[in-house]
């Protein structure tokens, strides 16, 4: 459901699914499908859900953020279990909804996560918990482009997810607290730079993000500093996406003169560990159809997606009042369309 730029990957990646029989197109624009048909001869396309609920075993929704909780629970309704791009929903009462109707169902809902399906970030997560990186002072990503704007959302829930996912997935963990700090330039209502401060309490530790519509440079770079190593995962890089630098500074012993430590730094080997590619969203969509076959729970099921929303909210709201805000903050809104409603 959606057959832009990210459904069409869908698409193609769905005819590479030996399982998979029969995949259907569904989206308003005919100018899309029939695009999608001059590439892909035996697909069958409709023009809304509602039309093609009952010829379809499952439902990957690649449809703007607002529209995702409307059409997962449809998708629900008519018995069929659903994959959700990133962000799951764009509020943490909406995600709760489509995961009680899921459960309720006993139908699978998966979040679009395609980071955690991704070689170079199991790479990381591996530096980090088998401790080789020692213990992690803090983490820093950077993900900037010019463009693209989205017509819904602003950069945090446009770009936030995949970092703020990588994150949690790499430290096994959620973050308690959100800060962040964001401008509009070239756009009056959405903001299309900002920075976000994420903290940890298990194990403790402060992972910032920088998102960015409005850069000359396109960067995808998250950067983990230990107290043994530093990691470098860039997803520009195709031949060393993951590079672990044996450097750090060494600390001042106990008792020495704080206001004139002699400071030493530590150089060694900088590392490139082979990773084995594989196309992360193939990799996603396998593990959906699997589950659907199954009814095995997915790795990026409907609680992993809320965690992601429940900062993004936090964010939005840090970004209104000016404050850190908990996770566990709970947030009460007077207008029920709001982006800001949260479950207590």
């Amino acid at each position: 459901m959606g057959c832009g730029y990210w459904g069409s990957k869908h698409v193609r990646v769905l005819h590479g699914i030996p399982e998979v029989t029969q995949v259907v197109a569904i989206d308003p624009s005919e100018d899309r499908l029939l695009n999608l048909k001059l590439a892909f001869p035996g697909l069958v396309t409709f023009p809304n859900l509602q039309s093609a609920v009952g010829h379809v075993d499952a439902v990957i929704i690649a449809t703007p953020p607002r529209t995702h909780v409307t059409l997962a629970l449809e998708a629900l309704a008519g018995g069929k279990s659903v994959l959700v791009e990133k962000p799951l929903a764009t509020g943490s009462a909406g995600a709760l909804r489509m995961i009680e109707e899921a459960s309720a169902r006993s139908l699978v809902l998966m979040v679009g996560h395609t980071f955690e399906y991704n070689a170079a970030v199991w790479k990381l997560r591996e530096l980090i918990q088998t401790g080789e990186l020692g213990r992690v002072y803090y983490l820093d990503s950077a993900r900037l482009n010019l463009g693209l704007y989205q017509p819904d959302v602003n950069v945090i829930w446009d770009l936030g997810p995949h970092d703020v996912s990588i994150f949690n997935y790499v430290l096994g963990s959620a973050p308690v607290s959100v800060q962040a700090w964001g401008s509009r330039h070239g756009h009056s209502l959405l903001e299309d730079v900002a920075y976000l401060r994420l903290l940890y309490a298990d194990p403790e530790v402060t992972a910032n993000i920088h998102v960015s519509w409005l850069d000359p440079c396109k960067v995808r770079r998250t950067t983990v500093v230990g107290s043994s190593k530093m990691a470098v995962y860039d997803d520009l890089s195709s031949d060393e996406p993951i590079r672990i630098f044996d450097k750090g500074v060494v600390a001042p012993e106990d008792g020495a003169d704080l206001q004139n430590i002699p400071m030493s730094y530590r150089y060694g080997e900088i590392r490139a560990p082979y990773v084995s590619f594989q196309e992360p969203l193939s990799v996603q969509d396998r593990e959906f159809v699997s589950c659907v076959l199954s009814g095995n729970r997915p790795r990026t099921h409907g609680y992993v997606g809320l965690s992601v929303v429940q900062v993004l909210e936090c964010a939005q709201i840090s970004l209104q009042t000016g404050r850190p805000v908990s996770v566990a903050e709970p947030v009460v809104v007077a207008d029920p369309d709001s982006e800001l409603v949260k479950a207590s």
